[in-house]
């Protein structure tokens, strides 16, 4: 398969560590970096693969996979349906694995009701924007966390989010509290969270009865030199009665196909925006790769082979 699309995840960062306690191996010395691909079949020996096939997979950082030798056991190949009438690149966001974390994340551990405060940190990136958009569809009052005030801008005016905070501005557990409590008066009741460090303890301080909160990732600790502390106020999960869980795609693989289904739908009738931020070139990969850290992307990031 010749791959088209190289799609470009903080998760990448998490394989790439030493350690074991993950949900996957991580990545050996020598091997190439796992990424999830969008690929054309240009030969096959496979009756189930023609050439000229659009495959969605989990490969690698290379211009061609041979799946019988891709080098990781965590590798699958999906064949895509011809003529869905959509960019090539949705299907590696929006209908990929990031709508799928943002779909099933909100959804099935953040359970939103008409009239839940979300609040949604790294809100501007890939699978904040979209669960932002669906906490939306679904009634809520939706608050973004990003790191610009152009970023907090999009959020609110292409997005549709009410209200929008830079980090920045607030760049302490103190401040950034005070202001989530001025947005969300009557507490947060779903917390996506998808950073960490002294902006979950500010989400903490400011949580309703009964909250949610959904780990999806932490990124502010993936390239620390130094290991974190801890949130010092786990105490308010008790306090409110509140629940905190981790969660990954594939518990849900069974029911992809009609969140797939749903999420075409939304996009299809204007409901979801998509917004992707495509770098060209192979050889680009490892600088492009760095902007997800940087916070110089806008939107799901992908490089075009």
């Amino acid at each position: 398969m010749k791959n088209d699309f190289i799609s470009l995840d903080p998760a990448i960062r998490g394989w790439m560590s030493e350690s074991e306690e993950s949900y996957m191996p991580p990545i050996k010395l020598g091997d190439p970096i796992r990424s999830s691909t969008l690929s054309t079949v240009i030969a096959s020996k496979n009756p189930d693969y023609d050439v000229g096939d659009l495959v969605l997979g989990l490969n690698a950082w290379e211009e061609y996979t041979c799946l019988n030798t891709v080098r990781h056991i965590h590798s699958f190949a999906t064949k895509m349906p011809k003529n869905l009438g959509i960019p090539h690149e949705c299907l590696i966001s929006v209908l990929g694995a990031t709508g799928m974390t943002a779909y099933f994340g909100l959804l099935e551990l953040g359970q939103p009701k008409s009239g839940d405060t979300l609040v949604i940190s790294s809100a501007a990136g890939a699978v904040g924007s979209i669960v932002g958009q669906i906490g939306k569809i679904k009634g809520c009052k939706v608050i973004g966390i990003a790191g610009s005030d152009e970023k907090c801008n999009v959020l609110k005016d292409e997005y549709g989010f009410d209200e929008a905070i830079n980090y920045k501005t607030f760049s302490n557990r103190d401040s950034l509290s005070k202001r989530l409590n001025e947005v969300c008066p009557n507490g947060i009741d779903i917390y996506f969270e998808n950073v960490g460090g002294y902006i979950l303890e500010s989400v903490l301080d400011n949580i309703a009865e009964k909250a949610r909160i959904v780990i999806c990732g932490m990124i502010a600790q993936y390239n620390s030199s130094q290991e974190l502390p801890g949130p010092s106020n786990l105490w308010q999960l008790v306090v409110k009665s509140a629940t905190m869980k981790g969660f990954l795609i594939r518990d849900y693989v069974d029911q992809m196909d009609s969140a797939a289904i749903e999420l075409g739908t939304w996009l299809s009738e204007g409901k979801i925006k998509n917004k992707v931020h495509i770098e060209y070139g192979f050889e680009n990969i490892p600088e492009v790769f760095l902007k997800l850290f940087d916070g110089t992307n806008n939107g799901k990031l992908m490089v075009k082979l």
